[in-house]
């Protein structure tokens, strides 16, 4: 054990204490600044309870949903095939036609997602301004305002059946034992009430209990997302310290249940509650399909990769090998004509186009795909038919044979006590019937 001088060890002790200190927030009631400017309140620097949990705003709007659809790494691909189509020197068709499917399906993701964010705001809008009480100096009682104005070093009264608008430190409550019932179903499911007890010490459990009497320091750790602990202390005037903990603390979203009221101190406010601490926000969903389909489209784009390489490769192997110009390779406007390397090069963003085009010929030719009894093939009326395939892996089929072919066969009739009958089919049946006597 090493040995230390007393001088260090009240070294290290004040530097813990420091630590621990900047760990906890100083709160001050807001009742002795109430009228003044924010910047000269004391809880000036902590945020609002007003919340906001959509994804986008109206400027960030198009970038913002363009980067979360670009995480479809599909979206990517086509976008990339439709730029290939505007270089000239590369392009196999009209590049405005490959343009306009992959506009029409980003812009109505972008309409769906701008709608569901929408819902988003007007939720957020009606949760903001939720009537709750808040006590003001100058009116000598609470008041009726909403959630959006609540502010940490605010007191704030709740009834019965009422939700809890902030993280309040509980100061009174109407029961004489100085209990609080509350429901936490909003915030983990379960609906058996729990009880919370007021600081003892600090307040008493009076029916005319006046915040303005509240004149002490409240201490207590800055804001994490447990929400089965908490700490605080409350500094009275005399320097005596007071402690609290979770059975103090009434989170914002629980409900209060069996008592008729009750006053807290607002702690923690807006998006520093443990309720919202806890609640991650809006973020982009990935689907297991997703996911998968785009560990698909690498291996996609690898394939193609190396098809085009090996047809780029040929194309200038061949260009190297013909004796002279063939008259089909026409020049430019100044007589210039390609290397074979650089016409390589091209053919192999060319073929990136051409290939998916090229599958789509082979399977309108396809001769185990054509119907000779009516003489016809698959018609192919759509680019991305390919990408459709080879995504079917089970058939499913009931009892009655839907995928066969059902016929009904004529065997006989009687009309008026005349039997008529079919003579092939007829003679089918009596065989038949017969074997099966």
């Amino acid at each position: 054990m090493t040995w230390r001088s007393p001088l260090a060890l009240v070294r290290d002790a004040l530097r813990g204490q420091r630590a621990r200190e900047k760990d906890l927030r100083n709160l001050a009631s807001n009742l002795p600044y109430e009228g003044l400017e924010r910047a000269k309140q004391p809880n000036c620097y902590f945020p609002g309870n007003a919340i906001k949990t959509t994804k986008y705003t109206l400027l960030l709007f198009i970038p913002m949903n363009l980067f979360e659809q670009f995480h479809r790494l599909a979206n990517i691909y086509f976008v990339g095939l439709a730029i290939l189509n505007f270089v000239p020197v590369v392009s196999a068709f009209q590049p405005e036609v490959a343009l306009i499917p992959i506009c029409v399906v980003l812009s109505l993701t972008a309409l769906k997602d701008a709608s569901e964010d929408f819902r988003r705001y007007q939720s957020d809008r009606k949760l903001n301004n939720t009537p709750c009480l808040i006590y003001s100096r100058k009116e000598q009682q609470f008041i009726k305002r909403h959630w959006k104005d609540v502010r940490v070093g605010d007191f704030v009264k709740v009834v019965c059946n009422e939700i809890v608008p902030a993280d309040l430190l509980l100061l009174h409550t109407s029961d004489p034992s100085g209990v609080c019932h509350i429901e936490t179903s909003n915030l983990d499911g379960e609906i058996n009430l729990k009880q919370r007890k007021m600081m003892s010490g600090v307040c008493i459990s009076d029916p005319e209990f006046e915040p303005e009497s509240f004149n002490s320091a409240v201490v207590c750790e800055k804001p994490n997302n447990n929400l089965n602990h908490f700490k605080c202390y409350v500094e009275k005037p005399n320097k005596e310290k007071v402690g609290a903990g979770i059975e103090s603390l009434l989170l914002r979203g629980c409900t209060v249940r069996n008592t008729d009221h009750a006053v807290g101190f607002v702690v923690y406010a807006g998006h520093e509650t443990k309720a919202m601490l806890n609640n991650k926000g809006p973020r982009y969903k990935r689907s297991k399909l997703e996911r998968k389909l785009n560990t698909d489209v690498i291996f996609c784009v690898i394939l193609l990769f190396t098809m085009c390489l090996i047809g780029a490769l040929g194309h200038f192997l061949w260009l190297q090998a013909l004796p002279g110009v063939p008259p089909y390779l026409v020049p430019d406007g100044n007589g210039h004509l390609d290397s074979p390397s650089l016409s390589g090069f091209y053919m192999f963003f060319t073929m990136i186009i051409l290939l998916q085009i090229g599958q789509i010929f082979f399977i309108t030719n396809d001769i185990d795909l054509h119907d000779e009894g009516t003489d016809s093939r698959v018609q192919c009326k759509a680019l991305n038919i390919t990408e459709d395939l080879g995504q079917i892996e089970y058939i499913f089929s009931d009892k009655t044979g839907t995928l066969t072919e059902n016929k009904m066969v004529f065997r006989r009739c009687s009309i008026m006590g005349t039997e008529y009958a079919h003579k092939e089919n007829a003679h089918f049946s009596n065989r038949a019937i017969q074997s099966a006597v």
